[in-house]
């Protein structure tokens, strides 16, 4: 137990440790300058204890301080209904639900295309050129696009957001499964020709349980950039429900300690979802009889 604590749990602490240090630095010479003016315009002269304190009470500081984002992270998510618009719960869900509606879309789309890719050189040389190349556009540039299409035809809500989710998402599904699909060692291949395996077989047998630990590597970067996708496509929208919308209230009314809780919000749903693929990786591995 001691040796667990010595090398899991300790570095993890020491690490947290320096980033609150450097926070609360950050606060107390960020927010210096709004207290400074406040005092001047007021004729008062005020101590170091006085700035410090005040840096850490201000009511829309530049960087809030860790305490204000704790308190307004409790009262959005205890102390709010979760069926209430200001309950960081609620607009949470309609994040999720885009986030995890365009992660089952683009797993679908991106296994579909590694397989089309790795069993056809046609795919191969034409398709994976412009895989690539898809990813270098903006997403920010792309989104208000895909939202105004659809939304001319009539498809609004929850669809938009999840076809910016699937963007993102099925790219490192593609490049995985390819990888991962084409991992297995030619003499193993050619051990099946032997056999007289079928093209189905080869693959059912050999390609796809070979590429499960690639799958799921590429499913822990596409849930989390799906959830990016959903917050990204709320934007544009003027959205009043989701976590993007959060950010962007905040944004229009200076509520700088509401933006840093929806972003601390944003960031714990990312690293549950990772987690339960995760998860689901080393119950996957496990039943096909990998060890750790």
């Amino acid at each position: 137990m001691s040796a667990y604590l010595r090398d899991r749990i300790l570095p993890v602490l020491t690490v947290i440790a320096a980033i609150l240090v450097l926070w609360h630095v950050a606060v107390v010479y960020l927010n210096a300058p709004f207290v400074r003016d406040q005092a001047a315009r007021a004729g008062e002269t005020i101590t170091l204890s006085q700035l410090v304190e005040r840096t850490f009470a201000q009511e829309r500081p530049v960087l809030p301080a860790p305490h204000q984002i704790v308190a307004e992270l409790w009262d959005t998510t205890v102390n709010k209904a979760v069926t209430s618009k200001r309950s960081l719960v609620y607009h949470a869900w309609i994040t999720l639900s885009a986030t995890l509606a365009g992660f089952a879309m683009g797993t679908v789309l991106g296994i579909a295309l590694a397989i089309g890719i790795v069993h056809s050189r046609a795919m191969d040389r034409s398709l994976m050129p412009w895989v690539i190349a898809s990813q270098t556009i903006p997403i920010l540039a792309i989104a208000p696009m895909i939202i105004v299409v659809l939304n001319s035809v009539g498809i609004s809500g929850l669809m938009p957001k999840a076809l910016i989710s699937t963007y993102l998402s099925f790219f490192p599904i593609v490049v995985g499964m390819v990888k991962g699909l084409r991992s297995p060692e030619v003499l193993l291949i050619d051990l099946m020709h032997t056999y007289h395996a079928s093209q189905a077989q080869t693959f059912w047998k050999l390609r796809w349980p070979a590429s499960m630990p690639y799958l799921f590597t590429s499913l822990k970067v596409a849930i989390a950039i799906s959830l990016v996708g959903a917050i990204v496509g709320e934007l544009p929208t003027g959205a009043v429900a989701g976590l993007g919308a959060r950010l962007l209230s905040g944004s229009y009314y200076g509520q700088t300690i509401q933006i840093w809780a929806a972003l601390f919000m944003a960031a714990g749903l990312a690293a549950v979802l990772v987690s339960i693929v995760g998860f689901a990786h080393q119950r996957v591995l496990k039943r096909m009889g990998v060890k750790p």
